[in-house]
């Protein structure tokens, strides 16, 4: 079943990222997501995550749909312009791949290639309305297609984010541009998720909350002084910092956060940070099964 339908189905639904590997060697991405599957509805293939560069998503997108497993193509504005984006995106569609995540991207100062020259000829927003335009039959140009692609469009949101009301201003935005379903940044704090979903709910769209798997107290920190709208309390870090086993603390914070997260939400959305082999049991110990 596709996330689409699932989603449309009502049911609560687990993705999770799938990396590309820096070279031609598939064979452990390519492992990582068999691991899961039959556990997780979809992956989101990344697209430079972090502006380090990698083999492309659409690449390993296509790999996953070959072996039956369903793909989420991540696009980010940093390293194209319109027209590559857009060409990427009916690649996509001809390759079978529909579900497309629309990321402005992160700023290329933060990869291994600093010297590179951003594009951002788009953002998030405008990709979404770009992409929605593709679906409906003409280019941003205005120009007719001969073949429409089916895309089901996903963003992104950060619920953690202080003041939060100018991210519900974007979220309408891009659910206005056309998004179907928005992923969330890490979430540590369940009160403020509520208060958040109790303010986007109107806006009808499936949230799919984020868990990172913590691997440290010093990860946590470095999270907190480093990444806007990600908060990790004292007391998880606390948790980590005094853990005789990291891996099982880190599975016992994601589990604790499943928990209490899906209720308020219709789906989650995991990030292992290389401890993909973790995230069998975090699933099973928060009685997800994909």
């Amino acid at each position: 079943m596709t996330l689409r339908a699932a989603l449309a189905q009502g049911q609560f639904v687990v993705t999770a990222e799938a990396s590309p590997p820096k070279g031609t060697n598939v064979a452990g991405a390519i492992a990582e997501v068999e691991h899961l599957r039959g556990r997780v509805q979809a992956f989101n293939v990344t697209d430079q995550q972090s502006s380090v560069m990698r083999l492309g998503s659409l690449a390993l997108c296509y790999l996953l749909k070959e072996r039956g497993l369903e793909p989420i193509f991540q696009v980010t504005c940093r390293d194209r312009n319109r027209i590559a984006l857009q060409s990427d995106l009916l690649s996509a569609a001809a390759l079978g791949i529909e579900n497309v995540l629309c990321l402005t991207g992160d700023h290329v100062k933060l990869g291994d290639h600093p010297q590179a020259k951003p594009v951002f000829d788009l953002d998030s927003v405008s990709l979404l309305r770009a992409a929605a335009g593709l679906a409906q039959g003409q280019d941003m140009a205005g120009k007719k297609l001969d073949g429409v692609p089916n895309f089901f469009l996903g963003a992104v949101v950060s619920p953690g984010a202080d003041p939060v009301e100018p991210q519900l201003l974007k979220m309408e935005k891009k659910a206005q541009a056309g998004a179907e379903f928005f992923q969330t940044q890490a979430i540590f704090a369940p009160d403020a998720f509520a208060r958040f979903m109790e303010a986007a709910r109107p806006m009808g769209k499936p949230v799919f909350a984020g868990i990172i798997m913590l691997k440290s107290a010093g990860m946590a920190r470095f999270m907190n002084r480093n990444v806007p709208g990600v908060h990790v309390p004292d007391r998880l870090i606390e948790v980590m910092e005094t853990a005789k086993d990291r891996q099982e603390a880190s599975v016992g914070v994601a589990v604790e956060l499943i928990r209490q997260l899906r209720p308020l939400c219709q789906g989650i959305h995991l990030m292992a940070m290389g401890w993909d082999h973790l995230l069998p049991r975090v699933l099973e110990q928060s009685g997800l099964t994909g």
